[in-house]
């Protein structure tokens, strides 16, 4: 499983960054840093709750 951001979404806000700081940051030029793309297991929760409360809609998660 790996972590898709559509770049053209992202407004750089750091929800998913407060919600999975393993795998989002926010840099400070307020552009969203991918810190790690593919997604473990135990690691599935955390990433849907990031991209679940993304208000752009930029996170997605492809199997």
């Amino acid at each position: 499983m790996k972590v898709i951001v559509d770049r053209t979404r992202c407004t750089g806000l750091g929800i998913c960054e407060s919600l999975a700081p393993a795998f989002f940051e926010v840099n400070d030029d307020g552009d969203l840093v991918l810190l790690e793309d593919e997604i473990e297991p135990g690691e599935r929760s955390e990433v849907d709750e990031a991209v679940a409360g993304c208000p752009t809609e930029a996170l997605r998660i492809e199997e």
